[in-house]
């Protein structure tokens, strides 16, 4: 600190953590500040305004009208600080903030204040969690507001997630950075694009939360962008997830195929415009808005509906299915019972090749795409899949790799066709997604 002391108005508000804005206090002190201390009537309910005074060496303010230093304290405070320190900072404070109210010393103050404001939240987890909550730190960090982010733990109600109040040493480090100026400054403001299907995904609400935040906190904002409309008027047909082959009626030969790849991709062309029909096999998954789903349970159904659907206006087969190579070759009409009717071998023929099938049924501008999921050996078994199938492309992906198996949220593929091999980096599934469809859009203008 610079030989003249910098000078801190601590608001302290009325949550159980109340009791740590002492040691806040005394951590400043130690770090050469002058602390001031102004209170709401329901934070001298856990600390009394005594204890401060004491610690601080100043009266401490409750209120417009019993402050001896000034008849108009909100006014004198916010043109003493430096630094308007908040902690603990309530979700009321933080919507009296974000609203622009001055109902009390503290919100009046606050609203005065044309320097630094820090603020450490501090709250019960669902409080914390509500959108409104949330959208109200984000206003307050869009208009500048500096925050000490609220940490997980159990809470003083029992319950356990975020929501805690941050460690004291946090909180008195990043107050101290703020006062000479090596925290971080608002930056030119930024706009930061994301596929609509983003915000929908469920597995990518925190990180969306993460990146609004982010954003405001420099200036910027997300964008939530709307797909671009490149597929109007096309027509997809899509083979997703696993098969069931049938050893007797409640028993089965599957795989480890969820469908994702396959819905993911039909949910994309669908935003895209297109017009797409899934035929599914056995999978726990919703069906994509907008998307016609025929569900199947074996190779050979999803076979029949596959080689029915695929007429002259489908512009695209995508065949991301796990479709069963083998199937018992007479599967029993009742449950088999153990001890009784023994299985010592099931008897298994071939199904039908449902990519072959589409590939040799494909007439003048149709584009027919498989999918390679291997554990090893995948570039020269995709490429002698693509030869033998005599489709257009091969997506190839290493289903050993945790980044890219069954069920992931993300994958790692390679597009093998005939001019060659392009490798991709692991990415989301949106991503994927959108990259299979812009590959099809590529072969389709290459065509002409």
């Amino acid at each position: 600190m610079s030989a003249e002391k910098k000078k801190v108005l601590l608001g302290v508000t009325g949550g159980i953590a109340a009791y740590k804005a002492c040691e806040v206090l005394r951590g400043l002190q130690k770090a050469g500040c002058d602390v001031r201390v102004m209170m709401t009537e329901d934070a001298t309910r856990f600390v009394g305004t005594v204890t401060f005074e004491a610690l601080s060496g100043h009266p401490v303010a409750t209120g417009f009208y019993d402050f001896a230093e000034s008849s108009i304290p909100h006014i004198m405070l916010s043109e003493w600080a430096d630094l308007v320190l908040v902690c603990p900072c309530t979700a009321n404070v933080m919507a009296k903030m974000a609203a622009g109210l001055s109902d009390d010393l503290i919100s009046s103050t606050l609203l005065a204040a044309a320097g630094t404001v820090l603020i450490a939240p501090a709250m019960n987890v669902r409080m914390w969690e509500n959108p409104a909550t949330q959208a109200n730190l984000q206003t307050l960090m869009a208009r500048g507001v500096h925050v000490v982010m609220p940490t997980q733990g159990r809470l003083a109600c029992g319950d356990v997630g975020t929501g805690k109040l941050a460690d004291v040493d946090a909180i008195v480090a990043q107050a101290l950075s703020e006062l000479e100026g090596s925290a971080p400054t608002p930056q030119v403001p930024v706009e930061v694009e994301l596929p609509q299907s983003f915000a929908e995904d469920s597995t990518a609400s925190d990180l969306l939360t993460a990146l609004r935040l982010a954003a405001a906190s420099s200036g910027g904002t997300i964008v939530i962008e709307e797909p671009p409309r490149d597929l109007e008027g096309w027509k997809f047909l899509i083979t997703a997830g696993p098969t069931h082959e049938a050893i007797d009626p409640v028993r089965f030969i599957a795989n480890a195929s969820t469908g994702k790849m396959g819905y993911t991709i039909a949910r994309r062309a669908a935003e895209r415009g297109a017009r797409v029909t899934i035929v599914s096999g056995p999978v726990t998954l919703q069906a994509p808005e907008g998307v016609e789903v025929v569900n199947v349970t074996s190779a050979a159904q999803m076979y029949d509906a596959a080689t029915s659907l695929f007429t002259h206006d489908v512009d695209c087969a995508i065949c991301t299915a796990a479709v069963a190579d083998y199937t018992p070759a007479a599967p029993a009409d009742h449950k088999l019972k153990k001890g009784i009717e023994q299985i010592d071998v099931i008897r298994l023929v071939e199904t039908k090749d449902i990519l072959a099938a589409l590939s040799s049924m494909k007439g003048i501008g149709q584009i027919v795409v498989g999918f390679a999921a291997e554990t090893n050996d995948l570039i020269a078994y995709a490429q002698a899949k693509l030869a033998k199938k005599g489709c257009d492309l091969i997506v190839a992906n290493d289903v050993s790799r945790a980044d890219s198996t069954f069920g992931a949220d993300t994958s790692r593929i390679s597009f093998v066709d005939a001019l060659g091999v392009e490798e991709l980096d692991t990415m989301p599934l949106n991503l994927v997604a959108d990259a299979i469809l812009d590959r099809v859009c590529d072969i389709m203008e290459a065509r002409g």
